[in-house]
């Protein structure tokens, strides 16, 4: 009996020996992958059309990350369904860490606003930086008699549903925005026009077709100056850079309101840990940079460079808040 649970012993102690000897092995070979890494160029998927912001941001930070490892990053433009389709494929992307997303603040918004989504933001990615914090600038037609974001509440008040505002579409960031803002004046009414992209909603603006918008700062900064519309206020808790003249909406009329068009990178779940912090470094070195960062405030993105784990808590965060925007709002859920 006693040579038996000795034998029995033996076995699980042999068991035990050869499970952490696998396990010191598995462990050395994802840290040995993360010091060899990259070895190959890295594919970057952005779920929306070139030359937006996130666009400009990722290439920016290849050709920064191309100097300090030798490879760039090759940006795969995948748009389509308000960002849908390519944040699908990118979850389903081998999770090697040469496959990653482009995140924007409307990746906050979906879970909300559309059904049955073919990803879970929080469980199928992994965060490893956001990049940057854009503003929405709340924009008039130049001969509109609205100056201030007062004088924007007032007529809307006025004539509930008449005021007319654009978004890039239903769910998008300047749409949401847009919400809260009408929620935190009291309940304001205005009739929302949806376009397929901000710059073609600006184009209405311009033309007098649409009374109103919030718009990303880099689309609008050049109409601005040009006379061809006026901005009021931005929507971020501090003023822009890159306009610093606008006060926020926060002190123009309504405190605590704060609303940004937030730009990241996110990897896909069950990425060697070690991958996404040396991601992270590259990445934060390249936003420190003097000329990075000269440009980026150029184009009204704040440079923001935080932890995986700080990225995480703002997902979290914006999540829930635009989860109680969208559901206040009586926005139409839409099915996917």
């Amino acid at each position: 009996m006693r040579t038996d649970l000795r034998s029995i012993a033996l076995s699980y102690l042999r068991g035990f020996w050869l499970l952490l000897v696998a396990s010191l092995l598995i462990a050395a070979t994802v840290t040995a992958h993360a010091q060899n890494y990259p070895t190959r160029p890295i594919r970057v998927i952005d779920a929306y059309p070139p030359g937006g912001t996130t666009d400009v941001v990722a290439r920016m930070i290849s050709v920064k990350f191309a100097e300090s490892t030798g490879y760039s990053w090759v940006v795969d433009a995948r748009p389509g369904a308000q960002g849908i389709i390519g944040t699908a494929l990118a979850a389903k992307a081998t999770p090697d860490g040469y496959t990653l997303l482009m995140f924007t603040g409307s990746h906050a918004i979906h879970p909300s606003v559309y059904q049955n989504l073919p990803y879970d933001l929080l469980k199928d990615f992994a965060p490893v930086t956001l990049t940057s914090n854009t503003t929405n600038v709340l924009i008039v037609h130049a001969s509109s008699p609205a100056k201030t974001v007062k004088d924007v509440i007032a007529m809307a008040k006025a004539k509930p549903g008449v005021l007319t505002y654009a978004s890039a579409g239903h769910g998008s960031t300047n749409h949401v925005h847009m919400e809260l803002f009408n929620s935190m004046a009291g309940g304001l009414k205005m009739t929302h026009v949806p376009y397929k992209g901000s710059a073609p909603a600006v184009l209405d603006v311009i033309g007098g077709q649409i009374n109103l918008m919030f718009a990303p700062l880099p689309v609008v900064v050049g109409h601005v100056k040009a006379g061809k519309i006026r901005a009021i206020a931005v929507s971020t808790a501090k003023r822009s850079v890159a306009m610093p003249e606008l006060p926020t909406v926060s002190e123009a009329a309504l405190p605590g309101y704060e609303a940004a068009n937030s730009v990241g990178v996110l990897a896909p779940a069950k990425t060697p840990r070690d991958i996404v912090r040396k991601l992270n470094a590259e990445i934060a070195r390249a936003l420190n940079l003097p000329d990075v960062r000269e440009r980026l405030l150029a184009i009204g993105a704040e440079p923001v460079a935080n932890s995986p784990e700080e990225f995480a808590a703002v997902l979290r965060a914006d999540l829930a808040k635009w989860a109680k925007v969208v559901k206040e709002s009586g926005m139409t859920l839409v099915p996917w």
